[in-house]
């Protein structure tokens, strides 16, 4: 249920577009952000714009080449979301957000138990013989 904390919380008055961070959520992002490379050009763009251009660009689902030119150049940021996928940025964002929510509700930042049925698990067909290799 929406309440006035919750509205409070979740508002973007301030913001260009639905998708964009806030500044809570970037400072939960920005020490997660990888620094430029050492002995490289110093880098020029705004990190949070290209993560903001990214988030637009998932959320919309619109092409590459359809982002609003507010953001930083479209090679610019699909080379940031690739060298993030590639460099495994992406990854380590998504676990410390999981163990961050998994604290904010009271329980363990990993998890200790799992629970497999044999709906989850694939096994072999039916009939079907198994050999050793």
């Amino acid at each position: 249920m929406w309440t006035k904390k919750h509205r409070e919380t979740y508002r973007r008055d301030c913001a260009r577009f639905p998708s964009d961070m806030t500044d809570a959520e970037w400072a939960c992002l920005v020490a997660l952000i990888p620094e430029a490379k050492p002995g490289g050009r110093p880098r020029t763009t705004d990190m949070r714009e290209a993560v903001n251009a990214i988030l637009y660009l998932l959320r919309t689902g619109i092409p590459w080449r359809y982002l609003p030119r507010c953001f930083p150049p479209r090679s610019t940021v699909y080379n940031i979301f690739r060298n993030f996928q590639r460099e495994g940025v992406w990854d380590n964002i998504w676990a410390a957000l999981h163990a961050d929510m998994r604290e904010a509700s009271g329980r363990e930042a990993s998890p200790t138990a799992a629970i497999l049925d044999s709906q989850s698990l694939k096994s072999a067909e039916k009939g079907a013989v198994l050999t050793e290799v």
